[in-house]
């Protein structure tokens, strides 16, 4: 088949690789539809990330049909479309059986492998999904793949900050970087009833999206950002923030904002080795500081549902449709922010 395949930073080649196949009883293969090239794609690419095996097939975030059935899965047949979440997961163990599928004992990632151990991603014509009972959920006959796709990761990520703010009726919420997975933090700060809901970025385009999607909208290197946000919140500072970048800058600036008693939540993926506030400082301000892998497995139903009633206005966060082939094109496009690019949805 063919698929992406890293060979090292900046070295992403569409080549022939094997195809996938049945390993294990609990094991499907499924034929790709669509694939996401999301940011956490960007970490090894850009050499930010390191341990990742060479020739390994990027990507975890896919839609398609199964083609393959191992002789233990009861849920999924011959011809049953799937999305699945990034990560599989058991749905026994005591992670699982707690709402932390991202955490469980069985858990591995699609498109990691390193010294020789893990998933191939679906950045390809076939990936093979282990644990696929408790992994994969069928995709409703109404909802295209693309929209399903969003299912993957970026949504249910974006539920997931918002639920570890505990945005809540009335709160106030400042989302830091607009990229896809923030865009969607204000979709799901809103449905969780925000007063006010604040973005922040340098991108023209995806500033335009979040005010599309309801947000005060406000440039990073605007002179007195900090003021700015104080200014409407009464001078205390907002009561969440929602740091979608993963940089200690931006970790810096939630700490800056975020009022007395307030909450910062990390959804964006941190590589330092410290964070960039002191203890003292978290102690004096009352801070409650959240952070982690999303259970995206959970969220699943719920993404779902919204794609089915809002998949249309929420699929404008697409801005490239490209084939497999071009997908090296693709990860420099998206690495360097060109042509307006936001997310990409990859068709083998």
């Amino acid at each position: 088949m063919k698929a992406l395949t890293f060979h090292g930073p900046g070295d992403i080649r569409f080549e022939e690789v094997p195809d996938p196949r049945i390993e294990r009883p609990e094991d499907v293969v499924v034929r790709v539809d669509v694939a996401g090239l999301c940011g956490s794609d960007l970490h090894p690419y850009a050499g930010r990330e390191k341990g990742l095996d060479h020739e390994t097939v990027m990507g975890h975030e896919f839609v398609g049909e199964v083609v393959a059935v191992g002789a233990s899965v009861r849920r999924f047949g011959i011809g049953t479309r799937v999305v699945a979440p990034f990560s599989t997961s058991c749905g026994i163990c005591f992670f699982c059986r707690s709402g932390l599928t991202s955490r469980c004992e069985l858990g591995q990632l699609f498109g990691w492998r390193e010294g020789g151990r893990g998933l191939h991603g679906g950045q390809a014509e076939f990936v093979r999904v282990p644990l696929a009972d408790s992994t994969l959920e069928p995709v409703p006959d109404a909802l295209s793949s693309e929209r399903a796709l969003f299912a993957a990761d970026i949504l249910p990520t974006g539920l997931f900050a918002a639920e570890l703010g505990a945005v809540r009726p009335g709160t106030t919420v400042v989302v830091l970087g607009c990229g896809p997975v923030g865009l969607l933090a204000i979709v799901s700060s809103w449905r969780r009833e925000a007063k006010r809901v604040l973005a922040i970025d340098s991108i023209a385009e995806r500033l335009e999206l979040a005010a599309r999607f309801g947000a005060e909208t406000l440039h990073r290197d605007d002179k007195d950002l900090e003021a700015a946000v104080r200014r409407v919140t009464a001078g205390r500072g907002a009561d969440i923030v929602l740091e979608a970048v993963g940089s200690p800058q931006a970790t810096r600036f939630a700490v800056d904002v975020v009022r007395p008693g307030g909450t910062v939540v990390a959804i964006g993926f941190h590589i330092e080795t410290a964070f960039a506030f002191p203890p003292g400082e978290a102690y004096e301000k009352n801070l409650t500081y959240r952070a982690g892998r999303c259970p995206a497995r959970r969220f699943m139903w719920e993404s779902l549902a919204i794609m089915t009633s809002e998949g249309e206005r929420l699929e404008s966060i697409v801005s490239h449709r490209l084939p497999l082939i071009e997908g090296p094109q693709a990860y420099r496009l998206f690495e360097q922010k060109r042509d307006r690019c936001i997310k990409v949805a990859l068709r083998p």
